[in-house]
């Protein structure tokens, strides 16, 4: 087999194959043989078929198959061992035919290739780094959350913000009056501040001990038969029939008392490192220092990409190699719809190819223990989301590698370890103009873009 490889343009090459009969006979003649001890044909058991009636009968398209094989493997072969830095995979000519009565086939690829610029990431680069600054305001409201998750739940005089209420909820008529053989929950109990309603919601707050509240179950909770039938003790499809209004006569009201600011609350808090009021804020206010570290750092990456780009400037591609092969990846795509499509797919392509210059040129890999590390990051942030702050290593780590073993989840997992890597070098090699701005600021930065993307 002959192959040779021209360069068409800077991004566009073309593979050129002579396949000649010597290249695939020994293969067909083999598989051949193959079928013919398997399959049966009338009046011949499996193994007896004359060699003749096999090829007559499956000759052509075992032909056509084993040149297929062979030329998609040698296709790569040739690619990998020239180190041609192939984008997509190698179109084949619209004229490429596999002829029943010609032996010997010329074949032609069109091939897609990775454009040759430079990523410099120096201290010539400048880059912004945002700083949000932490305000007293902030530890406030951060040290209201964790008195009110650390708290106590007991018996209150007034329905407030946060308070559950038990007692007897009955349903209504139309008038007022109490439904004969109507609904009756003698222990029913609500919590107001997850009502969808805020007019349900303010019925309740200010109530005490003894006084009785006409409400409506359904306009709580938007008729969600899940949450109706938890409400009033029925099943599902009984309790959604019930729309109209119910009394609850109130008999125990229960609020959560924040945590007081004493050694046991700070020791939940913040462990044994916490002894006294001042090192809770200081704690609390590294807290939200570190809570607001990952908004920064992914402020940074998109001010990177932006800088990054700018500096390397616009990428040829082959556009029409990758329309091709795009649409011959992809069954929503066609020659309609392409165009449209194919600008963000670009987009994407081009900072991918920029990033895989960078990690190169800053020798930056990732290894088994990075991505460990990764999913024990993921892992402590889930506890997180539901309070559990001081987890156990050894549970984090079992649920880390249960994480791994999932592929989607480990490819994912690499994803995101490499461009932490990749941008926490550029961060150490660029010259970060660093601004401390307030969180209206910082915000006001993503505002400001999403603004001038839709007009």
């Amino acid at each position: 087999m002959k192959i040779d490889y021209a360069k068409v343009n800077d991004v566009i090459g073309e593979i050129t194959m002579v396949v000649e009969e010597s290249d695939y006979a020994d293969k067909v003649k083999k598989q051949l043989k193959e079928i013919g001890k398997k399959h049966a044909e009338p009046g011949f058991r499996p193994g007896h078929v004359p060699a003749g009636l096999i090829e007559k009968k499956y000759g052509k398209a075992v032909k056509y198959d084993e040149i297929n094989k062979l030329v998609g493997e040698a296709i790569f072969d040739y690619i990998k061992e020239n180190k041609i830095n192939v984008l997509g995979n190698p179109i084949p000519d619209k004229a490429n035919a596999i002829n029943d009565d010609v032996k010997e086939f010329t074949l032609k690829f069109k091939v897609g290739v990775a454009p040759e610029f430079e990523v410099k990431i120096d201290k010539d680069l400048h880059i912004p780094y945002y700083n949000i600054k932490v305000t007293d305001e902030m530890v406030d409201r951060q040290d209201e959350a964790l008195r009110r998750r650390f708290g106590k739940q007991e018996p209150g005089e007034e329905v407030d913000a946060t308070a559950l209420v038990k007692g007897v909820i009955t349903e209504l008529n139309e008038d007022g009056t109490v439904k004969d053989g109507g609904v009756v929950v003698e222990n029913g109990i609500v919590a107001p501040q997850y009502f969808k309603s805020e007019d349900q919601r303010n019925l309740f707050v200010g109530k005490h001990v003894g006084d009785s509240v006409v409400f409506n179950p359904a306009a709580t909770c938007e008729s969600n038969p899940t949450e109706m039938a938890s409400m009033l003790n029925l099943p599902k499809e009984e309790a959604e029939k019930h729309q109209g209004d119910f009394r609850f006569d109130i008999k125990e009201i229960i609020v959560l008392k924040p945590a007081e600011l004493n050694e046991e609350f700070f020791k939940e808090a913040f462990g044994d490192n916490v002894k006294d009021e001042n090192e809770y804020r200081d704690a609390v206010r590294k807290m939200i220092e570190s809570s607001l570290t990952g908004d920064q750092n992914y402020r940074f990456t998109i001010d990177a990409e932006k800088a990054i780009r700018k500096e390397v400037g616009d990428i040829e591609l082959p556009d029409e190699v990758l329309k091709e092969f795009l649409i011959s990846q992809n069954e929503a795509l066609n020659e309609e719809n392409i165009d449209k499509e194919y600008d963000q797919i670009r987009s994407q392509l081009i900072w991918d190819l920029e990033k895989d210059k960078m990690l190169n040129a800053l020798e930056i890999k990732v290894e088994e223990a990075d991505l460990q590390n990764t999913a024990r990051l993921m892992a402590r942030n889930q506890f997180a989301q539901y309070g559990m702050t001081n987890v156990p290593d050894d549970a984090v780590e079992h649920y880390a590698e249960e994480i791994l073993k999932d592929e989607k989840a480990r490819n994912t997992i690499y994803r995101q370890t490499s461009d932490m890597k990749l941008f926490n070098a550029i961060r150490a090699a660029v010259s970060l103009d660093e601004k401390e701005v307030s969180v209206d600021e910082f915000n006001e930065l993503f505002r400001a873009e999403a603004a001038a993307e839709n007009a």
